[in-house]
């Protein structure tokens, strides 16, 4: 870090160098640092007592949880996140902020959110994952069909008031008053 008497670097700013605003801060005393709190400890400890009894249950009753297939699952859950899911998320984002107009960005991101969710919820119906073979009351139901309705339902949700919204922020149109050429 540059002293404050010998003045700023050359062709940097006036306050390049010096501690505050636009300059080289220095790092907080030891006093200031955050200390968690009581709080903190006691919810990290729940927490964490939390994920050792179901991973004690996990192993306990291994002929049903079936622990090697499970740490497949979550392990893979965390390899398509990192890999697929944050990725494309980030993308999507980076589209609506570039081409979505500002005041209808959170009516399209809040639709996005809502269809995410319903996705994410529904996939397993989607997939038929819980179908059962000789038995058609296991998934009675269209469940693509029904994420598609669904969907419209929020998408046309989501037009319709961003379109009312639109309509109330506009200023109210002046008439000019009628002059009557006869008068």
């Amino acid at each position: 870090m540059t002293p404050p008497e010998a003045g700023p670097p050359e062709g940097g700013p006036p306050d390049a160098g010096l501690p505050g605003p636009g300059g080289v801060r220095a790092d907080p005393p030891a006093s200031a640092v955050h200390r968690r709190g009581a709080t903190f400890w006691l919810s990290a400890l729940a927490g964490w007592a939390l994920i050792g009894w179901g991973l004690r249950g996990a192993f306990h009753h291994h002929i049903d949880t079936r622990p090697a297939e499970l740490f497949r699952f979550f392990l893979g859950g965390a390899v398509i996140h990192d890999l697929v899911v944050a990725p494309l998320v980030l993308v999507v984002g980076i589209g609506v902020a570039r081409l979505v107009p500002a005041a209808a960005r959170a009516f399209v991101q809040a639709g996005l959110i809502v269809t995410g969710s319903l996705a994410l919820f529904a996939y397993p119906e989607v997939r038929d994952y819980a179908r059962i073979l000789r038995n058609p009351t296991s998934l009675p139901r269209n469940y693509t069909a029904n994420l598609m309705g669904v969907v419209a339902v929020v998408w046309v949700t989501v037009v319709a008031v961003a379109v009312v919204r639109a309509r109330r922020s506009r200023p109210a149109r002046r008439t000019r008053p009628r002059t009557d050429p006869g008068a």
